[in-house]
């Protein structure tokens, strides 16, 4: 005799002994899980208020001279860009801004990361990601924008100098409200 395979009924039978089992261990898992957090909260330290860095209106303050910055080596440029990617109409309106903000509340912020690229690399993923972002917005709804997030890291100001030139020669791309 030959054995018939039925998927569907092989699943079904599967999921009714699976939730037997299940039913069976619920108690002995939720033990399990509290015994877990417990030893958890166990390992954490202990929270503690930091002081308020803001000063009383009564306490006197004096003057704090900052040093220069001259010759300290701080980073350059920026190490991302939020910037609006859609129809051009839309991009500076600034009767669009409220769907904008909503909009970058409620849906996904489309992002592309170019830590350890080359300029090259950089502007070959910036071109591609801004096809498929702009397709993004089109499917999207009206203002046909979406926000989105360029992090090109905190080294050298090489790739956040060529980020920002990218995004000016770009008509479907623009820097976000601030």
């Amino acid at each position: 005799s030959s054995v018939v395979f039925n998927p569907e009924t092989d699943r079904q039978r599967h999921s009714k002994k699976l939730t037997k089992v299940l039913d069976e261990m619920e108690l002995q898992l939720k033990g399990i899980r509290q015994n877990i957090n417990e030893s958890m909260l166990l390992c954490q330290k202990s929270k503690t208020r930091r002081p308020s860095s803001r000063k009383s209106l009564n306490a006197s303050s004096s003057a704090v001279s900052n040093p220069s910055m001259t010759g300290l080596g701080g980073k350059a440029g920026r190490t991302s860009f939020s910037v609006n990617v859609g129809r051009v109409e839309n991009l500076y309106k600034t009767s669009k801004r409220d769907k904008l903000i909503n909009a970058s509340r409620t849906s996904r912020i489309a992002k592309i990361d170019l830590h350890g690229c080359t300029q090259e690399e950089a502007v070959e993923q910036l071109n591609e990601w801004e096809g498929v972002t702009m397709d993004a917005a089109m499917k999207g709804e009206y203002p046909f924008v979406v926000p989105a997030v360029i992090v090109c890291g905190g080294g050298t100001q090489i790739l956040s100098e060529l980020v920002e030139n990218w995004i000016r020669e770009k008509k479907n791309v623009a820097n976000a409200f601030a």
